[in-house]
């Protein structure tokens, strides 16, 4: 494998998070929300975090083979990104609108976490967007 992209498995990664995050942005502007502190945030569809470990892992996974450990490795890595963004940083984004409420004000930061949707989504453009430059 001679490739570009199999040769500087770095880019991809990078690749991915840029496609997310400007997915995110389009999306916020379907919504007539958009800001670009908002784009560049964490929380919202689709998740940046989760797409940028899925397009490694399926990199890694597509270059040296899902028996090999690195492959794992990175499985691994991804599933623990993808379970925190869904749980403790959205709990986390949950206990801050909550104390907003409290204060009277949007003090803290609520979106911090993914719902499983957007992490699913995110995943989905990581393994797409690996595949598609992985060919390349």
């Amino acid at each position: 494998m001679n490739y570009f992209f199999a040769q500087h498995i770095i880019l991809i990664p990078l690749a991915a998070y840029i496609v997310a995050t400007l997915l995110k942005g389009l999306f916020l502007w379907r919504k007539n929300r958009f800001h670009l502190q908002s784009m560049l945030s964490t929380g919202g569809m689709p998740s940046g975090h989760s797409a940028l470990v899925a397009s490694l892992a399926t990199a890694i996974g597509i270059k040296y083979g899902p028996l090999h450990d690195l492959f794992v490795l990175a499985l691994v890595f991804a599933a623990i990104v993808i379970y925190d963004a869904m749980n403790i940083r959205y709990q986390s984004g949950l206990h801050a609108h909550a104390l907003n409420k409290i204060k009277g004000e949007k003090q803290l930061n609520e979106s911090l976490g993914h719902l499983p949707s957007e992490t699913l989504v995110g995943s989905m453009i990581g393994v797409l967007v690996a595949a598609v430059l992985m060919q390349i």
